[in-house]
């Protein structure tokens, strides 16, 4: 048993052959159990990042979550929150983080290409526990498992069009 791969990632690595590049020395550079201080800043002014979630039958969804920033906040190492804001009503990610609390988030910053995926297990919040965005009709609250980094490789740069849609 391996504690950072699942049967599929060991699987998946032995047929293409990568098994041997994952050694503790990797391991320790690019799977952490926690956001590293280089990485409070950025990640707390993140103004956007994808949550994708699944119910209790591992049927998924995958949505944009943004509020500007500020939306984000880091509560320590291992636990960031986010306000829930009124939307369709469908609650696809709350719904499915009550069947299932296991959630993978991205976050990418187009301007550079900085990227992390963040894994790890989701709380709502309501009422009284909103204390982190008062006013907040329901936060999200994730306990951080998983962390890696991931190169800019194929990440396009864009830049932020102005308010009328043009880019600067």
């Amino acid at each position: 048993m391996d504690a950072d791969f699942h049967r599929g990632e060991l699987e998946a690595q032995q047929r293409w052959n990568t098994q041997g590049t994952w050694d503790s020395d990797r391991r320790e550079q690019l799977l952490w159990d926690h956001i590293p201080e280089v990485f409070h800043k950025r990640f707390e002014e993140a103004p956007y990042f994808f949550i994708a979630t699944s119910d209790d039958q591992g049927r998924c969804d995958c949505s944009f979550k943004g509020g500007g920033t500020g939306f984000i906040k880091l509560i320590d190492a291992r636990t960031f929150a986010f306000p829930d804001f009124e939307g369709n009503g469908a609650f696809m990610t709350i719904g499915n983080i009550l069947s299932n609390p296991y959630v993978g988030c991205l976050f990418l910053d187009f301007a550079d290409g900085a990227r992390l995926r963040v894994n790890g297990r989701a709380r709502v919040l309501e009422g009284d526990h909103c204390d982190f965005f008062p006013g907040a009709p329901r936060v999200i609250l994730i306990d951080i498992e998983q962390v890696v980094p991931n190169c800019n490789q194929h990440i396009p740069l864009m830049q932020p069009a102005n308010s009328t849609g043009t880019t600067e």
